[in-house]
């Protein structure tokens, strides 16, 4: 008995310690709760954001006179910087860019003779001169394993807007094209179209889909027919291009006082429109 009586008062006391070790954590507990509520919300106390960090005035003027946004040569680039090229000396003409993610895309470039031409990334343009890069206001050309710069020519006088809606007809859901230019004077000619306007197959994996449009000349009548840079015709008249003997087609089409519905897919859009000839 006496030996039992010595067990119990063991367990006894040891339960006592756990019970007073519990009271003490859920004390510290309680007291941490009270205190994340009466102190401020950040440990370190009243905080304040950065201001803003502003260079010494020498540092700005360094920086200010070897950086120039507005001109884009190599001689104000900014130092460490690899300049992108120099300006082309080759007599070439820019038109047009189609860029696309990482340099690619298409541009229209006219040569010496002023004949316009649609060149992809990677094709020749002239022998020895590869089309590099496109951007959205300039191509990079690769000549002799340098690279050299052409940009679109901006300096012509703007389009008046009424201009630019005659010689871009808005299509209609129809197939129609509003504002399109009307028999008669500056009305667009077959003769003018054939001579103004290429149409060349287009195929996507080993497939004709349809007609690339390709200006030549100085693409008045390109842009009379309401082409834009890109376009590629997938049918006429309702009928799907399927091969290349469909551009004869659509070249006979062609007819005085005709007016021939293609569908043109431009970037990922299928849009009517109506090639209206004169009389």
């Amino acid at each position: 008995m006496a030996a039992n009586g010595g067990i119990w008062s063991i367990g006894a006391g040891l339960q006592r310690t756990v019970w007073w070790l519990l009271a003490i954590a859920i004390a510290v507990l309680l007291a941490a709760v009270v205190w994340a509520i009466v102190t401020p919300v950040s440990p370190l106390g009243d905080w304040r954001p950065d201001s803003a960090k502003v260079l010494p005035t020498p540092l700005r003027k360094t920086l200010y006179a070897a950086v120039d946004p507005f001109n884009r040569g190599p001689a104000m680039a900014a130092p460490g910087s690899q300049a992108g090229g120099t300006v082309t000396s080759l007599t070439l003409v820019l038109f047009g860019t189609r860029g696309l993610p990482g340099g690619g895309g298409s541009a229209i470039i006219a040569g010496e003779d002023g004949v316009q031409q649609v060149y992809r990334a990677g094709d020749e343009v002239v022998p020895g001169v590869t089309l590099a890069e496109v951007a959205f206001d300039h191509v990079a050309l690769l000549r002799n394993g340098a690279k050299e710069l052409l940009y679109i020519d901006q300096s012509g006088k703007a389009p008046s807007a009424q201009g630019m809606v005659a010689a871009n007809p808005v299509p209609s859901p129809g197939g129609a094209a509003l504002n399109a230019p009307a028999g008669g004077a500056g009305a667009l000619t077959v003769d003018a179209a054939r001579r103004g306007i290429n149409f060349g197959p287009r195929a996507e994996s080993g497939r004709i889909v349809g007609l690339e449009v390709l200006p030549t000349g100085d693409g008045s009548a390109f842009r009379g027919a309401g082409f834009q840079p890109g376009d590629v015709v997938t049918a006429v008249d309702g009928k799907p291009i399927t091969g290349a003997g469909d551009g004869a087609m659509l070249a006979g089409a062609l007819r005085p006082g005709a007016s021939v519905s293609v569908t043109v897919r431009r970037g990922d859009r299928q849009l009517p429109l109506a090639i209206t000839l004169a009389p």
